[in-house]
């Protein structure tokens, strides 16, 4: 079918909208590079409550004020900080970016705009006409984190502070959804550093607690949960992989978060879940689910980032239910955990 072409044109053109959509939608990787570098540069940490005038800002920065108001143009279309008569300030979104922020995110920004992300997505076209399987080793001839660990350890750390930020501002919801009045030990798998664990310790005084992570991430865990800590005569902290296995006895295992993988490797951390825990034991996934997230865009954008670093994806609400009953676990039942999060129940058949 041709396309024909309207030449007719009006200041009131509804065709305008699309073409505007598109044109932004193309060019929107400016603005997770202009929030890499307000981070980078440190724009958040700069103000405080009063508005700074740009040239001052700027001074203050050490950086070109020319590019930095062109930079905060750009941002100030997303709603991060604004320009007043007055000067810069910021807005309800770009204060997250401040590390002291009760919610900050400024971690999780740069995570997911770490330099090996721009060089990933060029190749989401190879992974579309052939599968991602194997895209990243292809590439650098070892598994993402392994690599990670190996040649971008600065990375390391930024992906283990992404997940404690990630952690404040779920964990509150998750220990106020659970009911674990019942229970006596609690293993975290792959909890990373334990922000997420210290807080069920917290709300539920009689629990005892278990973290289990790979080596490199529990040798920093939560203050509360080390030697001395507050939470320190109620827990252990243990190395671990769950792919391949969990060297612990607890009533419940939590995953949360973790299952971002494959199929067959999301089955397996549940199976070894199922050979450690005890006939009527829990396994409790909590997770963002594509297909039921109020925040469709951020899940499906992770989904392919996942599929680009280590083959892995978002789970949908028909997909994890499969996979846990794959995994020889009875599903009990899947519910919100208000505002952005589902809890998957399941239990070790007797």
């Amino acid at each position: 079918m041709a396309v024909v072409a309207n030449t007719s044109s009006g200041a009131g053109d509804d065709r305008i909208a699309p073409v505007t959509t598109l044109r932004e939608l193309a060019l929107a990787a400016a603005a997770p590079a202009a929030l890499r570098a307000a981070v980078r540069i440190g724009v958040a940490e700069a103000l405080g409550d009063t508005p700074v005038p740009v040239d001052q800002l700027a001074k203050k920065l050490e950086v070109d004020v020319g590019v930095l108001e062109r930079l905060l143009r750009n941002l100030s279309c997303y709603g991060i900080f604004t320009d007043t008569a007055d000067g810069v300030v910021h807005t309800p979104t770009s204060a997250l970016l401040h590390e002291e922020h009760p919610q900050s995110l400024k971690y999780w920004v740069l995570w997911v705009t770490e330099p090996w992300t721009w060089e990933l997505w060029p190749h989401l076209e190879h992974a579309v006409r052939h599968g991602g399987q194997g895209l990243f080793e292809d590439l650098h001839g070892s598994e993402f984190f392994a690599h990670l660990h190996r040649v971008w350890p600065e990375s390391t750390e930024v992906f283990n502070r992404s997940q404690t930020e990630l952690s404040r501002i779920t964990s509150a919801s998750i220990a106020n959804t659970l009911n674990l009045r019942d229970v006596k030990t609690i293993a975290d798998v792959g909890g990373g550093r334990g922000y997420n664990l210290a807080v069920l310790l917290e709300t539920n005084p009689h629990l005892e607690g278990v973290l289990v992570d790979l080596p490199a991430v529990v040798a920093n865990p939560d203050p509360r949960l080390r030697p001395g800590g507050a939470l320190s005569s109620r827990v252990r902290v243990m190395a671990g992989d769950c792919l391949e296995g969990i060297p612990v006895e607890a009533d419940v295992y939590l995953f949360k978060s973790i299952l971002e993988w494959d199929d067959e490797r999301t089955v397996t951390a549940l199976r070894n879940a199922v050979a450690a825990g005890r006939p009527g034991g829990k396994v409790l996934v909590v997770t963002n689910l594509v297909d039921d997230s109020p925040e469709v865009r951020y899940a499906t954008g992770i989904d392919l980032l996942f599929l680009l670093n280590t083959n892995g994806k978002r789970h949908t609400m028909k997909g994890i239910t499969r996979l846990v009953e794959r995994s020889g676990l009875r599903l009990e039942s899947v519910r919100p955990i208000k505002p952005l999060l589902h809890l998957v129940e399941a239990s070790i058949p007797r």
